[in-house]
């Protein structure tokens, strides 16, 4: 296997004389002789993305068939990755853990996951906050994909600016958090209410929910776009995972 947390515990076994340099230099050639990607004719699974962007390759369950995603899976569980399936569905589980027994499905957010021994921690906490519950998927795809990423997550929902004393109530949760995601619908404006109580970078995520007038999740987007809170970032509707691997990268900084 290829990883970040591969190599500091190989590189922290030469420096501890638990390895001969002989030894070391065999495995490294070893690893590093294995393809850096895998053809399988319809994907080319990416074997190095976690040497590169400290966590392996993540599938999007839109638009595969089960057979497909689950032939990526077991190609990416097999090099000993931490696996992540977004977007997907109960036909998609049900292939996965025919290859993957160990897969778990998480309805609600539409994840698969399989965790392996390849992520280093994080150094905070990453918190994530949602408006209102018919938010909470969108949330809950951000917590667990950052928890899965190696982030301790905290959840505070159902915080809205409809009831803003539910939101100003959890002010030392948000203090204490080095990073933030805030997921909203409707007129999108929590992002901007909890960016002005904290110094941490705020990832807004906009979500479809809301009347005709919000257009799926278009007027969200365009109110945090247009924040006046310092502090905020954006990712497209309904991206939790988007917002969870920036605060994964930014928790992961030293």
């Amino acid at each position: 296997m290829t990883s970040n947390k591969w190599l500091e515990d190989f590189l922290g076994q030469v420096a501890r004389g638990e390895l001969d340099a002989d030894t070391a230099r065999d495995r490294l050639i070893e690893t590093f002789r294995a393809r850096p990607f895998e053809d399988l004719g319809f994907a080319r699974v990416d074997h190095h993305r976690a040497i590169r962007q400290g966590f392996p390759e993540v599938i999007l369950g839109l638009g595969k068939t089960p057979a497909q995603i689950s032939a990526i899976a077991a190609e990416i569980v097999s090099r000993g990755s931490t696996l992540l399936v977004t977007r997907a569905n109960e036909a998609a589980f049900d292939a996965v853990r025919l290859v993957v027994p160990g897969a778990v499905y998480h309805a609600e957010a539409g994840l698969i996951t399989f965790r392996q021994n390849d992520v280093a921690p994080g150094k905070g906490t990453i918190v994530v906050a949602s408006a209102g519950t018919s938010d909470q998927h969108v949330a809950e795809e951000a917590v667990l994909t950052a928890e899965l990423m190696g982030n301790t997550v905290e959840r505070i929902y159902d915080v809205g600016v409809a009831g803003l004393h539910r939101l100003l109530g959890e002010r030392h949760r948000l203090a204490a958090a080095r990073v933030i995601i805030v997921v909203a619908g409707m007129e999108g404006a929590l992002p901007s209410v909890v960016s002005g109580l904290v110094s941490v970078p705020v990832i807004a995520v906009p979500t479809s929910v809301g009347y005709g007038a919000s257009f799926g999740g278009i007027a969200a987007l365009l109110g945090m776009l247009n924040s006046c809170a310092s502090g905020v970032s954006v990712v497209n509707i309904d991206n939790g995972f988007g917002a969870a691997a920036i605060a994964s990268s930014i928790n992961h900084l030293d």
